[in-house]
């Protein structure tokens, strides 16, 4: 069985620690904030920012790590102790020298093939997977084994966000897209599971492998599906009547997963992608896209759709003026609550299971 990595935490503000966690982090702190970036220097993050954590739960007191501000910079988010051993994996390229300097408000910038990409969304839903951590709530589980890592390298860039809805709620299962070429969980995966559990249903954001093709990054959702269900007992998740949602290339990867060895999701929820197979079942299926989009114009999405419709599947289509492709959440946007109304369609089919 995979790795569960422990709950992840912070503190910065050590005043009203007991003295001895305030001498140790007066002392590990300003090392913590001159580590160079990159996943190297993860291990030794961890074991110095545990240090601090576990002096100031032996005084008796709960370290709160500070949240994130879009005038942050991607340093402060990679080198922030809630996320350590996994910082890496919350930003969408694999292997990649980030400008530190950059202001989390820029972020935008990494995600060539999105749109409407906005600081405060993303910033909030880095702040939810915060509190938690401050709440004692694992947000991060590492969904493969350590000989698969050392069999496969690439698995080191996987991994499994949680938002956790209702104890006993069904899961989603959200696929990022970003071409293949990397994960734009920030903007079009976080977002959209923090909306999800504030409906009281469960939700995981998939960092999967890129720069591989659909193949292998559909390979690992399945494998994550698989781990979530061997674990649900664990995880407090029910099985019954998950969902998979997708955007873009995560669509794509949504509506393959009916070809694998795995039980069929309630719902498929896909975002602005021209995927066009069709099997001869297929689930309810949720589908958005924006007028303008170039790469997947809503022409090509409803020639799947008038299949699915012709198989009997139920389907709900919005089309939204005036947006372009990869627009997220689509706050500010025709588009804004999309994720909401989907939710709410996955939760009607949920009111239809036997």
């Amino acid at each position: 069985m995979a790795r569960t990595p422990q709950a992840n935490g912070k503190a910065i503000a050590v005043w009203g620690w007991p003295v001895r966690a305030r001498k140790l982090a007066s002392r590990v702190i300003p090392m913590l904030l001159a580590l160079p970036l990159g996943e190297a220097r993860e291990v030794e993050l961890a074991s110095m920012a545990g240090a601090v954590v576990h002096a100031a739960r032996e005084g008796g007191v709960q370290p709160q790590f500070p949240h994130l501000r879009p005038t942050d910079s991607l340093g402060t988010l990679l080198s922030h102790p809630a996320f350590r051993g996994f910082g890496p994996r919350l930003l969408p390229w694999d292997g990649r020298a980030y400008d530190a300097a950059m202001p989390l408000a820029d972020i935008g910038q990494l995600l060539p093939y999105h749109s409407e990409v906005n600081p405060g969304v993303v910033v909030g839903a880095l702040n939810r997977m915060v509190d938690d951590t401050n709440a004692g709530r694992t947000v991060f589980y590492d969904f493969h084994t350590e000989g698969e890592k050392l069999a496969h390298p690439a698995l080191r860039h996987t991994g499994l966000f949680f938002f956790r809805g209702k104890p006993g709620a069904p899961f989603a299962v959200i696929a990022p897209g970003g071409g293949f070429a990397y994960v734009g969980s920030v903007h079009e995966g976080f977002p959209y599971a923090q909306a999800i559990s504030q409906q009281g249903l469960n939700a995981f954001v998939l960092k999967y492998r890129a720069g591989e093709g659909g193949q292998v990054a559909t390979e690992d959702v399945a494998t994550a599906v698989s781990y979530i269900f061997q674990n649900a007992s664990a995880l407090q998740v029910s099985t019954a009547g998950y969902s998979l949602w997708g955007s873009s290339a995560g669509a794509r990867m949504a509506a393959a997963i009916g070809g694998q060895h795995l039980p069929k999701p309630s719902v498929v929820v896909m975002a602005y992608t021209s995927h066009t197979e069709v099997a001869a079942s297929e689930p309810p299926t949720f589908v958005v896209v924006g007028e303008r989009d170039g790469i997947a114009p809503p022409a090509a999405m409803a020639t799947r759709l008038n299949a699915l419709r012709r198989i009997g599947t139920p389907v709900e289509f919005h089309t939204y003026p005036g947006v372009a492709h990869g627009f997220g959440t689509g706050q500010g946007t025709p588009a804004q609550g999309w994720v909401e109304h989907a939710t709410q369609f996955w939760q009607q089919q949920l009111r239809k299971t036997p």
